[in-house]
């Protein structure tokens, strides 16, 4: 039995399943967020050096990325509920695996492969593919602003949570923490295990449509790609601070728990610059909604550079920052949905997410290239300010009609 928005199960309610997937990108980005506080207690144990387990921190921004189009695709075809279960098992493997590894390749192994693998299978083309096709048409930006809202929510708990266990017990107990948290979606596995159905509001391209056939269309259309170019740069910027941004407050002269709080003020923020994207995705173009936040990114950072670097500075940058941090995912993925429908968003969007993590993966690799290298970050701030800038001009070109002529149109 089909209830109105396209859900399955007789009385559930559409935005159950918008919940219960914030509910689980809330563990999934939580613990990927915080990675970059574990990197100064990684070098310590291992010895590896900053650059090495930057690399491999950069591993798994692409691997993030790279599983993303393939679980979507499994997504589409069996449901989410089994993929969201595997990802649990991997990422709950990966971190605690990290608490016995030393040497390089274990550490790619447990942080690169497993944790991230495991993260993207819970991750936002996944859930966002999952709820779209009980969600109404006009409902569907708003509703990816809430599970993106959940993501940005994790980051908030996680990050201070986790450097106040670092500081009572040890990195270690705070990585198995994260490896009995991930088990967590498990359960919440459940809500989501429905197999795909056509979406009610669907455009005609979903009729018929093979998956080949759709990912034919995509490549050919210019509007795609401009998306996966300006996704590329916003990875590459977020990967940078999530990974170094401990390491720039070490070097300006300031505590471990400013870089905490910075991230947690991040994804507090963000909770509200989701949700108003989201809104805001209902009443104007998104393409113009990317501009302004890519801009916006640029000018913080060139404000950044030039201000003292004191507490305040970086609780006001991650403040500015946040509003616009993981808010591009509802607009991206409400784009892709205009363009080609939701049938087989979680694979299309997936694959805009693998331009993302390519970013990450220069981001945070690049910015330990970086302070090796120099001693500090300053040509990776001026390189993700000229990245936002080409960022925000990459998404006018993108064809998206004004919501007010495609509600007309409805």
């Amino acid at each position: 039995m089909k209830a109105a928005g396209g859900t399955t199960g007789g009385a559930r309610s559409p935005w159950v399943f918008v919940l219960v997937a914030a509910a689980i990108l809330m563990v999934t980005m939580g613990t990927r967020q915080s990675m970059g506080l574990f990197l100064s207690p990684l070098n310590t144990h291992t010895g590896l050096g900053v650059a090495t387990i930057s690399f491999a921190m950069a591993i798994a921004q692409l691997v993030w990325g790279a599983v993303q189009p393939v679980f979507g695709a499994v997504a589409d075809r069996w449901g989410p509920g089994r993929v969201i279960v595997l990802g649990a098992v991997l990422l709950a493997a990966g971190s605690a695996l990290t608490t016995q590894v030393t040497g390089e390749w274990g550490l790619i192994f447990a942080i690169g492969l497993l944790s991230a693998a495991g993260a993207g299978a819970g991750s936002f083309s996944i859930l966002i593919g999952a709820t779209a096709k009980h969600i109404p048409a006009e409902r569907r930006s708003f509703a990816g602003g809430v599970i993106n809202a959940g993501g940005s929510a994790g980051q908030f708990v996680f990050a201070p949570l986790n450097q106040a266990v670092m500081s009572a017990f040890g990195w270690m107990q705070a990585m198995w923490m994260m490896a009995a948290v991930a088990l967590t979606t498990i359960p919440m596995a459940w809500w989501l295990r429905d197999r795909p159905v056509a979406a009610t509001a669907a455009p005609a391209a979903d009729t018929g449509m093979t998956l080949r056939r759709q990912l034919k269309l995509a490549v050919r259309d210019r509007s795609y790609w401009c998306l996966h170019a300006g996704f590329f740069t916003c990875g590459f910027h977020i990967a940078f601070l999530v990974t170094h941004l401990p390491g720039e407050v070490n070097l300006c002269g300031l505590g471990a728990s400013v870089a905490s709080t910075s991230l947690a003020i991040i994804g507090l923020a963000n909770v509200a610059g989701s949700l108003a994207a989201g809104a805001l995705g209902n009443r104007v173009r998104m393409k113009m909604i990317l501009f302004w936040m890519y801009a916006s990114r640029a000018a913080a950072i060139l404000v950044y550079l030039a201000a003292p670097k004191e507490p305040v500075t970086f609780y006001l940058f991650a403040a500015v920052l946040g509003a616009t941090w993981l808010a591009t995912v509802p607009p991206t993925a409400g784009i892709t949905a205009k363009l080609f429908g939701t049938r087989y968003l979680a694979t299309l969007f997936g694959l805009t997410l693998l331009s993302h993590q390519v970013g990450g993966f220069f981001g945070a690799w690049l910015g330990g290239v970086a302070v090796v290298a120099t001693g500090d970050y300053s040509w990776i701030w001026w390189a993700d300010a000229a990245l936002a800038l080409a960022a925000a001009l990459v998404n006018l070109p993108i064809r998206e009609e004004r919501p007010a002529a495609r509600l007309a149109a409805a």
